[in-house]
């Protein structure tokens, strides 16, 4: 996912045919891990009622580290929430973050790995968080021609863009052989009970497109909870805004120019209550004999997707623009647009291969550009 950086100041409409609305709201939770943390800043400050007369709203900031990305937050304080109920918010809010990356890592010991070991051979019992972000990730495998596939993970191993990172390619042979594993349809729910199988003992899945999205909605749970109305939280390229900022004005993010240097902008987009993800071929990538080679891969070719640059979603829960972004990302900018117009409150910004800037109907007129994106390979 592409990186993304909020320029605050101080810094479906009717669906195509055939084409489901996903859902507005991420599956909930079914346990409150952040009380604890939260209880902790219960105590009101003695002078809290004097405060309250003269009440000025203070913009807090907090960070941290999960899901194998820096994490961000900030808020503004109200007459209930003073900076260290707001941090105490933040404390728990990425406690909540954790507890979904241990659930659905690949990393180490977790559910997903559990069912990625018993492919082939037998179903594995999930939570219903596991299951449902499961069954929303093959639900949009089907609405956009199996380009958004959580079974991509059956080609780990072979592109290496991580920390084991290998500026060769994977021979053709090598991937042509993995392919026949690759494909939603090889995952077997069963609703009744809560239970994920893999059919083919190879194919294995990996949440990465989608989990770290539902983690940041359910940040924005806790702080809600907390009692904070204006404030973000970030997750490597998967940001969500709540509210507005004390002056009535929107929160701001920055879509990075694919071929610029870190931290260069080409359009900005106000965000209130909606969430923002970007998919890029920048990030975790290298050049080889002229081309690039992405992270983005096509699960139905095993290759890196080559239709856009870069693919900016906006949408009303960050799990939906997580991963939105990469099913328009390996489709393309024609069917890809098709397909973010069919969504419900759902907007893209779109850099092709050629550089072209596509803006969806839904942004238009809120989507500022303040340069060119740069053109290179």
């Amino acid at each position: 996912m592409g990186l993304l950086a909020l320029m605050a100041a101080a810094c479906r409409d009717q669906p195509v045919a055939g084409v489901p609305p996903l859902p507005n709201a991420p599956p909930v939770p079914s346990e409150d891990p952040a009380k604890a943390v939260l209880a902790s800043a219960e105590e009101p400050l003695p002078d809290q009622k004097a405060q309250a007369h003269a009440f000025v709203p203070e913009r807090v900031h907090g960070q941290g580290t999960a899901m194998g990305t820096h994490v961000a937050f900030a808020a503004y304080t109200t007459p209930k929430t003073d900076a260290r109920k707001t941090r105490a918010a933040f404390d728990a809010a990425l406690e909540e973050i954790k507890r979904i990356e241990a659930l659905m890592t690949t990393w180490r010991d977790s559910e997903v790995t559990r069912i990625n070991a018993a492919a082939g051979k037998s179903a594995v019992k999930v939570s219903p968080e596991t299951f449902d972000v499961i069954r929303e990730a093959v639900h949009t495998s089907e609405i956009s021609e199996g380009t958004f596939d959580i079974t991509f993970h059956t080609l780990h191993g072979l592109w290496k863009f991580d920390e084991d990172l290998d500026p060769h390619p994977p021979s053709d042979k090598d991937v042509k052989a993995r392919l026949p594993f690759v494909g939603y349809r090889h995952i077997k729910l069963d609703a009744n009970e809560q239970t994920v199988m893999l059919a083919k003992e190879k194919t294995q899945i990996g949440l990465g497109g989608i989990a770290k999205g539902y983690a940041v909605d359910m940040a924005a749970k806790v702080l809600e909870k907390a009692g904070l109305a204006s404030f973000f939280v970030q997750a490597g390229g998967d940001l969500l805004a709540r509210g507005r900022k004390p002056d009535g004005t929107e929160w701001q993010a920055g879509i990075r120019d694919p071929r610029g240097p870190e931290g260069k902008f080409f359009a900005t987009l106000p965000l209130s209550d909606h969430a923002f993800s970007t998919a890029g071929d920048y990030e975790r990538a290298y050049v080889a004999s002229g081309k690039r080679y992405h992270h983005i891969i096509d699960p139905r070719t095993g290759q890196p997707a080559m239709a856009c640059r870069s693919v900016t979603i906006w949408a009303p829960t960050a799990l939906l623009a997580d991963e939105i972004d990469d099913a328009v990302f390996i489709l393309g900018p024609e069917k890809g647009m098709k397909l973010v117009e069919s969504l419900e409150g759902v907007g893209a910004v779109i850099v092709d291969a050629k550089n072209n800037v596509g803006i969806s109907k839904r942004l238009q007129g809120k989507l500022q550009l303040v340069g060119v994106p740069s053109d290179g390979i």
